[in-house]
């Protein structure tokens, strides 16, 4: 129970601290507002529970989060295992997302890596790949952020090097762009 506690007591600081985060998600939601009324789309990607964390991402953009409203352009890059496995096995797991950014993304789209270190050599890659594309590209990392941040044009980056911390913020800080895009998309 002690530790269960300690959780919670870590979330809730945590929380209080990332309310300075705001003003950078609202950036993220207007540059994907951005890209949706210039027709682009929005591109995922992350490991294990960030992987989790960009396929949340993409099926509240294309199904909906609060708000009835049209689907809207997204994919997360961890959710086919066939190419997924493809490539890590042809070529190198550190080539799995930005392979596909090559594949995928056009300038303007929007590309959004999740690394709760920051430190992921694939999500640094990708993100990498994307911006010289002419993508935006979006952080959601933890820690420093570093070295991911450096190829991000918006950083959402929580101030923790606890995974389970930044995973939750992540979440939260998710919820709060998905709303603004939720929003203008049912009033558009």
């Amino acid at each position: 129970m002690a530790e269960a506690r300690q959780a919670v007591e870590e979330h809730l600081a945590l929380a209080a601290r990332i309310e300075g985060l705001l003003p950078a998600a609202s950036e993220i939601a207007a540059a994907i507002i951005a890209c949706y009324e210039r027709g682009g789309r929005v591109y995922t990607f992350g490991n294990g529970g960030s992987a989790a964390d960009s396929l949340h991402f993409a099926e509240e953009l294309v199904a909906r989060f609060k708000r009835e409203r049209r689907p809207l352009a997204a994919q997360s890059l961890a959710a086919d295992p066939t190419v997924l496995t493809c490539i890590a096995n042809d070529y190198d797991f550190d080539e799995l997302f930005a392979r596909q950014v090559r594949a995928f993304a056009r300038e303007g789209d929007v590309v959004i890596g999740f690394t709760t270190s920051g430190r992921s050599p694939n999500v640094v890659d990708a993100l990498a790949v994307a911006r010289g594309l002419g993508a935006v590209t979006v952080l959601f990392g933890g820690g420093q952020g570093l070295p991911a941040a450096e190829h991000a044009v918006h950083a959402l980056v929580v101030p923790s090097d606890s995974t389970a911390r930044v995973q939750e913020m992540h979440v939260l800080l998710l919820h709060v762009v998905l709303d603004e895009v939720d929003r203008w998309a049912a009033d558009s």
